[in-house]
């Protein structure tokens, strides 16, 4: 029900454009990965902001903030993360956890009358600069493994444990986090797009109903090296072009066989990588996608038999490590029909649309109902600092929030 009660766009603004000064770059973006320097201090700005809002501040062992407003009952929380990737943008993520702030901040100053505790969350490393996308979230659900923190190595070349020696968390500490976990009644999280579909069909909202599951996988061909002047065609044992009739194949397959799933080569490294030399190895990672989980498996099993058949005929050899791995989820039913009624009653058209990218609200579904709202960003442009939105369009988004959170809280 519409109670008339709206957010302060302007001092939700603020915070975002605060927040975007630290870690800013030379070319307008943000760099703030989880435990930079840049992240510590964005770190206890939110703090501050919390404690300035009359919230309960609340760190645990992985460094997810929170703050939280007391009642009775099981939890209703709202949030995302304030970390970005290398020379990322200002919105992706800090516009969910300050949405949500404000949103706690209003039912405060209008003494909404609400039962249930609510609570602004900000999760560690969801963007995955550590080991792993979703560090905070899943260390919050009780997900994680020893061993992935233990032997992985961060993107920056250097264990976990590391980097931590500068903080106050610790391995440790961090499998310990879900322990501090409430019982939660739902989770929301309010985030831009990362693609054009709002944008281009002209809405403001978008109420997602799926999130992609991922798998990501490291992976190499091995073939032999030789000269490039002397090594016949017919003899070669050529990685790289066992790589792209692999990639040209594969990627024929999921696009005319599961439309709507994703898959995507993002980094290829050639070895011996000489100019004058035929490549004998060819590492790359593969990124495969899908609101289905029986498709993900049947991407799983395709893939390989497609880079095991084209290594074959190649003389190759083909291997590959899963890195990192999520399922598919679907929005509760409840959770859909709340946010769809309640942007109806605030008069926003919305488009119900899935998420192909991650997001903590997909980790937070292992342990209570999750949903997400989109607003759009500008050309769908992401992690780039040409990331941007409409002022409009997050007052919009907000505004949804606050009266979902209202109705989930009474």
């Amino acid at each position: 029900m519409d109670t008339g009660i709206r957010i302060d766009i302007e001092r939700l603004r603020q915070d975002i454009l605060e927040l975007g000064e630290i870690g800013a770059t030379e070319e307008g973006g943000v760099s703030r990965p989880s435990f930079s320097k840049a992240d510590l201090e964005a770190r206890e700005w939110l703090k501050d902001r919390f404690r300035s809002a009359g919230l309960e501040l609340r760190v645990d062992g992985a460094g997810n903030i929170f703050g939280r407003m007391p009642g009775e009952g099981r939890t209703v929380m709202a949030g995302s993360h304030i970390d970005s990737v290398i020379n990322g943008g200002k919105f992706d993520g800090p516009a969910g956890v300050l949405s949500a702030l404000e949103c706690l901040r209003r039912i405060r100053e209008e003494r909404i009358p609400v039962s249930k505790p609510l609570e602004v969350a900000a999760f560690t490393d969801e963007e995955g600069n550590l080991v792993g996308d979703f560090l905070g979230s899943r260390a919050f659900t009780g997900t994680l493994v020893r061993e992935a923190l233990e032997k992985n190595l961060t993107q920056f070349g250097v264990p976990l444990k590391d980097i931590l020696k500068n903080t106050e968390y610790s391995l440790d500490s961090i499998l310990q986090a879900a322990a501090d976990r409430p019982e939660l009644e739902a989770f929301l999280e309010l985030h831009i797009e990362q693609g054009p579909v709002l944008e281009t069909e002209e809405r403001s909202i978008g109420i997602v109903d799926a999130i992609a599951g991922k798998n990501y996988w490291m992976c190499c061909l091995t073939g032999k090296a030789g000269h490039a002047g002397t090594t016949p065609f017919e003899l070669r044992q050529d990685a790289f072009l066992g790589l792209a009739d692999f990639a040209l194949k594969s990627t024929q397959y999921v696009a005319t066989q599961h439309y709507g799933s994703m898959l995507t080569f993002g980094r290829v490294q050639l070895y011996p990588g000489t100019f004058s030399i035929v490549p004998g190895c060819a590492e790359f990672t593969m990124d495969f996608r899908s609101t289905s989980e029986e498709t993900l498996q049947e991407l799983k099993k395709t893939l390989t038999s497609k880079a095991l058949d084209t290594a074959m005929t190649r003389g190759l050899t083909f291997n590959a490590k899963t890195m990192d791995e999520t399922e598919p989820v679907r929005t509760p039913e409840r959770l859909l029909k709340l946010l769809k009624d309640t942007s109806e009653q605030l008069g926003y058209p919305y488009l119900t649309l899935p998420s192909g990218a991650g997001h903590d609200a997909q980790i937070l579904s292992s342990v209570t109902d999750s949903a997400m709202i989109f607003i759009p960003c500008e050309n769908g442009v992401s992690h780039s600092p040409q990331e941007n939105i409409l002022w409009e369009d997050l007052e919009k988004g907000t505004d949804l929030l606050l009266h979902a959170l209202v109705q989930l809280a009474e």
